[in-house]
């Protein structure tokens, strides 16, 4: 398989051209267990706090791997690169589903995974899912840290159980945007992939409903979590697709004024690495 480096920028955030076996296929090759940067999974939500919080902003646009993580970020995407005339753009690779399909490839490898985040309870509920869906997964390590931020001395304390356990992947799941804040400075102290995953842990531990295989092939999911849990998401599936509405519309007018100096240039679809704040091959 030939695994596409480039990347396309919306909001500013580099998105590589991958799709779910690439990046799978990325991330458990030699080259992804061996380099220690963050991979994120990010959605609409995590676009529009991007765009308004620059420290968060700074997180998506930094060293590591964007992955398009939903709908209408894979959608706007796809019209950024085919208006720039590009062949290939990222698709969408929903978080849960990579969490479950790097487990599911990685026990021929024998790749050690290391659990962070959720309650003790998701944790164990998690442990015995994967068990039985993935048998032979080796889980070295699962740590639900506390809903306050850390001192120094717990994260050192923290970095140093993961770094002795072992493990290849560590799993970040805490919540946007602490985990992808989490999931950069992980990479950094512990020397190990580090991947941003949401909800994936109360999906595949049955703590939060998943929707149905037919509710996400029509790109309906967001209307199944909005009636999960209407209280918690209405401003993310209301205010915030508004906000990215706005974001989406001032990408394509950028677009349509800068298309003529930039064809064949850095904008969409150049090898990563090749333009500043670009996203390491």
């Amino acid at each position: 398989m030939t695994l596409d480096s480039r990347a396309t920028r919306f909001a500013g955030i580099p998105f590589r051209h991958l799709d779910m076996d690439a990046a799978a296929h990325l991330l458990l090759s030699e080259e992804g267990l061996g380099t220690a940067q963050p991979w994120r999974l990010v959605n609409a939500y995590s676009v529009t706090l991007g765009a308004r919080d620059e420290a968060y902003g700074s997180v998506l646009r930094g060293e590591g791997v964007n992955l398009a993580d939903g709908t209408p970020v894979a959608w706007t995407l796809r019209t950024l690169c085919q208006r720039e005339g590009s062949t290939t753009s990222p698709d969408r690779v929903r978080g849960p589903s990579f969490f479950s399909r790097v487990l599911d490839q990685g026990r021929t490898a024998g790749v050690r995974h290391f659990l962070l985040g959720g309650s003790p309870e998701t944790l164990a509920a998690l442990q015995d899912a994967i068990a039985e869906r993935f048998p032979g997964t080796s889980i070295v390590g699962v740590e639900s840290p506390p809903f306050r931020p850390l001192t120094a001395d717990e994260l050192a304390d923290q970095d140093r159980r993961i770094r002795q356990s072992g493990a290849d992947l560590v799993w970040v799941g805490l919540g946007t945007p602490r985990q992808d804040i989490e999931a950069a400075r992980l990479a950094r102290t512990v020397g190990r992939p580090a991947i941003a995953v949401g909800a994936a842990f109360d999906f595949l531990a049955g703590t939060k409903p998943e929707a149905p295989a037919w509710v996400q092939r029509l790109s309906l999911e967001w209307l199944f979590r909005f009636a999960s849990e209407p209280r918690r998401l209405w401003r993310r599936y209301t205010v915030e697709l508004v906000r990215l509405a706005i974001l989406v519309v001032r990408e394509l007018r950028a677009q349509r004024r800068t298309v003529p100096a930039l064809t064949g240039s850095a904008r969409v679809g150049v090898p990563v690495g090749e333009e500043p704040g670009g996203v390491p091959a």
